[in-house]
């Protein structure tokens, strides 16, 4: 039982080794069946377009067994969703490293929807499908529901697929999916890093079992930072954290065609990235200036240390639908 790495929808993910000796991850799906063989072989197309640092690697995969197995770089560190919702003291999820995470995350989407050789949309993105390496980079997994698009082809009708607490309800209505579905799901993965809570939970009063609707009620009654992890309010910067948090909003628009792409997703965040980082390098700087003039006697009884702090835009901003009764295919977390 040590040897499993993970268990999904699709299959169970074992721990293996190669005849090198190099440690790899073993995908072996759960049930025989032509459906699974199909997601299987969609999974080694989808992959085999894909060369980004933040999208795991798959290395090889056999079809022709009773089970398909498909064979990946290891991911030693596990899934965001456990370093969100379970305390890790070997790594904690500081506000700098749950910027860097989400900003990898939107780069690699952006590459998917806008740089692939074909359009490709996840379908599936949560902080379970997110992995971590051994530098704790992430890693955007489990392609085998993706699919790849003509570059002119702007929804995907089809039965509808995902799990509850990111599902985009505009998908939900018209099995239309569409870059923009993955939007909001991701929009979901930046409010669990924002506020530390679980998608889908009963402990919250029931208008806000999902996460999603619980943030855009607070949102809009401006109760933001009665939702907001302790620790990001503990780190971050005000403007900043309001700047994350009206880029979640824009994301989670009932109305796809109102949410940012990918990219500029991925493009507001690496600006909120750079003014944190900005930030820190000054309070740095500024702990250099003190600790060198410690213990030096000055004529004036005291020292006056300018201490500004940076300010960013709030990013405020602004599918096609059809009556069709989508079909289900849904899990939960």
């Amino acid at each position: 039982m040590n040897r499993i790495l993970g268990q999904g929808g699709q299959g169970t993910v074992y721990k293996g080794m190669l005849a090198d000796g190099k440690i790899v991850a073993v995908k072996k799906s759960k049930i025989i069946g032509e459906e699974k063989v199909t997601e299987f072989i969609n999974e080694v197309v989808i992959l085999s377009q894909i060369n980004h640092r933040n999208v795991v690697k798959l290395l090889g995969c056999c079809l022709e067994t009773e089970v398909p197995l498909l064979v990946y770089e290891h991911i030693p560190n596990g899934t965001l969703s456990q370093y969100i919702h379970d305390q890790n003291e070997e790594f904690p999820l500081t506000w700098e490293v749950r910027m860097r995470l989400a900003t990898e995350i939107a780069g690699a989407l952006s590459y998917l929807h806008s740089s692939a050789s074909s359009p490709i949309y996840h379908r599936d993105v949560k902080s379970t499908n997110i992995l971590l390496d051994e530098k704790y980079r992430a890693k955007i997994a489990d392609f085998g529901t993706s699919r790849s698009v003509a570059i002119d082809q702007t929804h995907w009708t089809t039965l509808v697929h995902g799990t509850f607490g990111y599902l985009d309800p505009e998908y939900f209505q018209s099995s239309q999916f569409t870059d923009k579905s993955d939007v909001y799901s991701f929009g979901v993965v930046l409010v669990e890093l924002l506020t530390g809570q679980k998608p889908i939970t009963i402990i919250r009063p029931e208008e806000g079992r999902s996460l999603a609707t619980y943030f855009m009620l607070s949102m809009e009654e401006n109760r933001l930072f009665d939702i907001v992890d302790p620790q990001v309010v503990q780190e971050g910067e005000r403007e900043g954290i309001i700047a994350f948090a009206n880029l979640a909003k824009r994301c989670l628009n009932l109305n796809g065609r109102k949410r940012p792409t990918m990219k500029e997703v991925a493009a507001v965040l690496e600006d909120i990235r750079k003014s944190l980082e900005s930030s820190i390098r000054q309070e740095n700087s500024e702990e250099v200036v003190e600790d060198a003039t410690a213990g030096v006697a000055h004529d004036q009884p005291w020292d006056v240390f300018s201490n500004p702090t940076w300010s960013s835009s709030q990013y405020t901003g602004t599918g096609s639908s059809s009556d069709g009764i989508p079909l289900l295919s849904l899990k939960t977390q």
